[in-house]
């Protein structure tokens, strides 16, 4: 199946890795030519730079009615947006990223019933999560990785997430700042007291808590 991935995010390198590793026909859109260049060292799929939520960038991906496109940028309104072009395109299957639970019906009103909505997928885990690290229930990660919930040190304050030297393949999943919970993206600054919720393969985990922990 050849897929096309909108948002170069680690939510979108990570899903672009594992359809790789299925053998699938991989091409990568995002505005960032610096975080494209980067991605081609590793991965083996097309790199677009450019606007995916204009038909002409959609235009030059599109093949045939076979391929499928997946928008997982961190803004929900360029993601159903992109969705909608990809579908006028000839996509034959459409997945927009829903940030925000709020805009679900507005995706059922447009016909996107394929959404990937991770406050809902993943909110069951976070809260099992919050004592220890548990198994992911999804089925593409449940034998491979666990959720780790860790605080953030008062010496990794006022970095951004994207600037952390983690470990290769985690993933991160949400921050926790007192009661509110939102998806992590690159340029997400951590505070001291934060909680970060990342996927990691079980061998990572020790390391990642050695990262974390206070000196």
């Amino acid at each position: 199946m050849r897929v096309v991935i909108l948002g170069a995010s680690r939510f979108g390198e990570a899903i672009a890795d594992k359809l790789i590793g299925e053998n699938h026909e991989v091409v990568l859109i995002d505005r960032d030519r610096d975080r494209l260049e980067k991605l081609s060292e590793r991965l083996d799929c097309g790199m677009i730079e450019g606007d995916g939520t204009m038909p002409s960038v959609l235009q030059d991906t599109f093949r045939d009615e076979k391929d499928a496109f997946i928008a997982v940028t961190n803004a929900s309104e360029d993601n159903i947006l992109a969705a909608l072009v990809a579908r006028s395109v000839g996509f034959g299957r459409v997945i927009p990223q829903l940030v925000s639970s709020q805009l679900v019906t507005v995706c059922h009103q447009l016909e996107l019933h394929d959404t990937i909505n991770p406050h809902a997928t993943v909110a069951e885990s976070i809260a099992d999560a919050l004592e220890d690290e548990v198994a992911l229930d999804s089925e593409a990660l449940k034998n491979e990785l666990c959720l780790k919930r860790l605080a953030v040190p008062n010496r990794l304050a006022g970095k951004t997430f994207g600037a952390l030297d983690l470990p290769e393949n985690v993933m991160g999943v949400a921050l926790v700042r007192g009661e509110h919970e939102k998806l992590l993206s690159d340029e997400q600054e951590l505070s001291e007291g934060d909680y970060l919720l990342l996927a990691a393969a079980r061998d990572q985990v020790e390391a990642l808590t050695d990262m974390f922990a206070e000196e």
